[in-house]
């Protein structure tokens, strides 16, 4: 496609496949440093650091240990612990494709590794990523880029095409276990949801008000994404809790800025 064509098919069927953006190389290097990453989750949780709170155990898994590491489900603020992830998100091959899509001035809002381990991976029950997050207008950009092969054995992502025009919506729990339905609502209506087998190092885009989910992951081989959600400066940083404040990485434009310091606005 054109980049014409993947801004048109984007905000038609809300959501983007782009293929080879990280290469085998740089593939093997992010499954090295996940292998390191579950090595610093144990070293954490042992000596009671704090910081082990971004490291979420699969909630479900039989076993608490695979090989002597931890069982995990995601790790959040992957930027703060690898350079390997802090530097994945501003991917040469995948800014310009967030770019065509919501403008030159970049900013990072979630910087995630989801891991659906073999044999114990839960489902993700259907949702919107912005109805989870403070940010309005919810006019993100999730990017989900394959860094193992995802298909429908191992839990690949499911969207519903077309579901960014519902509007906001309320969800429920997003883990579930193995053998749960993707969703509780009965007013949903999923027939027209549609799998997203994804070879290692394809991205998958898509809107943050796009329906997604996938299935549990009962194969012998892991799952493994690493998640960004990009938006521009026009969005708001929206109060909840008693956070004021928040500061959120560039990754592109803003005159070279770093960083930007945004002050909650009241929840309408």
């Amino acid at each position: 496609m054109t980049p014409e064509e993947q801004k048109a098919f984007f905000y038609d069927q809300g959501y983007l496949v782009v293929e080879n953006v990280v290469s085998p190389q740089e593939l093997a290097e992010c499954e090295e440093e996940i292998h390191k990453l579950h090595i610093l989750a144990a070293d954490l949780a042992d000596s009671g650091d704090k910081r082990s709170g971004s490291f979420q155990r699969e909630p479900y898994a039989r076993d608490k240990e695979q090989d002597g590491l931890p069982v995990l489900r995601k790790i959040e603020q992957t930027r703060d612990f690898s350079n390997v992830f802090k530097n994945l998100a501003a991917h040469s091959k995948l800014v310009p494709v967030v770019q065509n899509l919501i403008g030159p001035d970049l900013l990072l809002f979630r910087s995630t590794l989801m891991l659906k381990p073999a044999f114990h991976g839960s489902s993700h029950g259907f949702h919107q990523d912005s109805a989870y997050w403070p940010m309005e207008p919810p006019a993100l950009v999730t990017v989900s880029i394959a860094l193992t092969d995802a298909y429908s054995e191992n839990g690949c992502i499911r969207v519903i095409p077309r579901s960014h025009k519902w509007g906001m919506q309320k969800w429920g729990d997003i883990a579930r276990p193995q053998d749960a339905k993707l969703t509780d609502r009965k007013n949903l209506d999923t027939s027209q949801a549609i799998e997203v087998p994804l070879k290692a190092g394809t991205a998958l885009l898509f809107h943050s008000l796009c329906v997604h989910g996938s299935g549990p992951n009962h194969s012998s081989r892991p799952r493994h994404t690493a998640l960004y959600a990009y938006f521009p400066p026009t969005v708001r940083y929206i109060a909840r809790g008693s956070d004021s404040s928040r500061t959120f990485p560039v990754i592109a434009g803003l005159e070279g800025r770093e960083e930007v310091t945004m002050v909650a606005e009241a929840a309408a």
